[in-house]
């Protein structure tokens, strides 16, 4: 117990737990998949026929979306994937990046290999100035 009263020790432990807890949280955050730029999605898209998943609403997928991008909404995902091949590469797509975690933590779940969220979401994409459409 001595050991724990010294302080020079006890500074000694609290940098310790510090260090491995920012080391572990970047971890944390990629719980979902990998994260991959606008170019590489579209390089995955044209090499490996990567699936595009639009995880946002109808209406929103409606007024602009990736064009090879499939509108499954976050909230029917978990059901409505039984069609899709489980060994493409899929990217998750929603807005800004921010609310894919848990759809491609879903998808691994469900047994699909390799998955991935378009890193910055459609806002990304369209800043990169890569097409879009309505329908």
């Amino acid at each position: 117990m001595d050991f724990l009263t010294d302080t020079n020790n006890l500074l000694i432990l609290v940098v310790a737990f510090i260090s491995g807890m920012m080391l572990l949280f970047p971890g944390l955050s990629k719980r979902g998949g990998n994260f991959i730029s606008p170019n590489d999605t579209v390089q995955q898209i044209n090499q490996r026929q990567a699936i595009l998943i639009d995880i946002r609403k109808p209406d929103s997928y409606k007024a602009g979306h990736i064009p090879q991008a499939r509108n499954i909404p976050a909230a029917e995902l978990a059901s409505k994937t039984e069609k899709l091949a489980k060994d493409k590469p899929v990217i998750v797509v929603c807005d800004t990046g921010r609310s894919a975690n848990s759809s491609a933590a879903l998808l691994r779940k469900q047994g699909f290999k390799e998955v991935a969220i378009l890193e910055g979401g459609l806002m990304a994409w369209k800043q990169a100035g890569l097409p879009t459409k309505k329908s």
